[in-house]
């Protein structure tokens, strides 16, 4: 009896200390697992993370780099029609495809929506050195177009004071020089369009590219009016054969 008593009792000792080994290992899965799917909030600034690691905090853009552009201010519409066209292919730039792929119609409205709402200080980004002439073909081809190619001044469509028409036509100063070069340029090679009428890409495609070079440089130097709001909708008229462009989201 007394063997089987200890033999029990060894036994017991096994079996308790691999039970305290399972449960040890259980929490240590269990800590892992909360390590690897943290609690992530549900708040705005959450969601807007990855908007804000390339646009800035408040959708300020990084003049700096003359790539990503502002967003603070911009119409809330014209962001929401960028955001579904990137969902839809119409634009094209890997991280922003990727970004909006699962997000829903109120989802980017709301993105859209905060940024539009946001007010912070405009800053200047790098321009190259163009000589007087070429600036002042670009003065020429934004404040009065070109009939006899039938190009349309910049603010028959983005304002008198080329900072956007609610609700959907975007603001044109304060934007850097390369950001928008780039952006007529994708108009041209079409890897950026919109749902038709696609008004700016006829315009960009009958812009040469010296046209592209004095209008982004003139529009990157102009000095910034006192009021960078968008102007009333309604207050400019399209020329009709850009197309409606205040129902489409156009521009740069």
């Amino acid at each position: 009896m007394t063997t089987h008593a200890a033999k029990w009792s060894q036994a017991g000792r096994v079996l308790g200390a691999w039970l305290v080994l399972v449960l040890m290992a259980q929490v240590g899965n269990a800590r892992a697992q909360e390590a690897a799917h943290p609690v992530i909030p549900d708040t705005l600034q959450q969601r807007i993370a990855a908007c804000t690691a390339c646009h800035g905090t408040h959708g300020e853009g990084t003049p700096e780099s003359g790539f990503f552009p502002r967003l603070a201010g911009k119409p809330a519409g014209y962001l929401a029609r960028q955001l579904q066209d990137f969902q839809d292919g119409l634009r094209k730039y890997g991280p922003m495809e990727y970004t909006v792929r699962p997000l829903s119609p109120d989802y980017m409205r709301e993105i859209a929506e905060y940024f539009a709402a946001q007010e912070v200080p405009y800053a200047r980004s790098p321009v190259p050195t163009i000589s007087a002439e070429t600036r002042q073909r670009g003065e020429t081809l934004v404040m009065h177009g070109d009939p006899s190619r039938q190009i349309p001044p910049c603010q028959a469509c983005h304002g008198t004071q080329l900072t956007g028409v609610q609700p959907d036509i975007p603001g044109l100063v304060g934007l850097p020089y390369d950001y928008v070069s780039s952006q007529l340029g994708s108009w041209r090679t079409k890897t950026r369009a919109t749902v038709a009428p696609d008004c700016m890409a006829e315009i960009a495609n009958r812009l040469s590219e010296s046209d592209i070079t004095a209008v982004s440089a003139w529009l990157a130097t102009r000095e910034l009016p006192a009021d960078m709001h968008a102007q009333p909708a309604g207050s400019v008229t399209p020329p009709l054969h850009c197309g409606v462009l205040g129902n489409k989201g156009d521009g740069v």
